[in-house]
C-alpha cells in the first residue's frame, strides 16, 4: 500500500491551491490522481498543462482517445483506463473504439488502428521508430505534427500512468463503473 496522500485543498502545498482550484472548476470536485500529484506543485502544474495542450492538439476526439488508452493499457494503469473510458463517453467516442482500445482488438477503422499501431512501438521502444513505420503513419493521413503530438500525449501518460502505479491511486467513484484490469 502506498503512502502517498491525496491532498485536499485543506492539505496541499500553498502553490496547488489554485491548481486545485482549477480541478473543481473543471470537473466539480478534485479526482484522486490530482489530489496525489498536489503534493508537488510543479507536477500538478505540468500535467494539468500538457493535458491542455494535448486535448488543443490536431487530434479529434477519437485519435485523443486512441493515444491516451493505447497508452493507459500498455503501462496497464488501473487508474487512468476507467478514467479515460468515461471521458470518452463524455467526449462522445464510439463506445466500439473504447472497448477495442480496451480489449486489445482491432480498432473500427485502418486509420485509428494504425495511430494505435504507431503509438504503441513508440511506447514500448521509448521513441525509437523504424522509418517504415513512419511512413506508414504518414500513408494512413497523418502527418510530422501528429507524430510529435504523440509524444505530448506520452508526455501527460508517463505522468499520470507513473503516479498511480506508485500511490496505487484510488478510482474515483465516477469511474468504479468502468474498472479494468490486464
Amino acid at each position: 500500500m502506498s503512502t502517498l496522500k491525496i491532498h485536499t485543498l485543506e492539505t496541499a502545498p500553498e502553490d496547488s491551491k489554485p491548481l486545485l482550484e482549477k480541478s473543481i472548476k473543471a470537473y466539480g470536485n478534485i479526482p484522486n490522481l490530482h489530489g496525489v500529484l498536489a503534493g508537488a506543485p510543479g507536477l500538478l502544474e505540468a500535467y494539468q498543462s500538457i493535458h491542455e495542450l494535448f486535448v488543443n492538439s490536431s487530434f479529434d476526439n477519437d485519435e485523443l482517445t486512441v493515444v491516451w488508452q493505447t497508452i493507459n493499457v500498455e503501462h496497464e494503469c488501473h487508474y487512468c483506463v476507467p478514467a479515460h473510458t468515461a471521458i470518452a463517453k463524455m467526449m462522445k467516442v464510439d463506445d466500439a473504439i473504447t472497448e477495442a482500445l480496451r480489449n486489445g482488438t482491432q480498432l473500427p477503422s485502418e486509420k485509428l488502428q494504425v495511430l494505435h499501431e504507431t503509438t504503441l512501438k513508440i511506447v514500448r521502444n521509448r521513441g525509437y521508430i523504424e522509418p517504415k513505420d513512419v511512413q506508414a503513419f504518414y500513408a494512413a493521413g497523418y502527418e510530422e505534427r501528429q507524430l510529435l503530438e504523440i509524444i505530448l500525449g506520452l508526455s501527460q501518460k508517463v505522468i499520470s500512468n507513473y503516479v498511480n502505479h506508485i500511490a496505487e491511486t484510488p478510482v474515483d467513484a465516477a469511474f468504479e463503473k468502468f474498472a479494468w484490469k490486464k
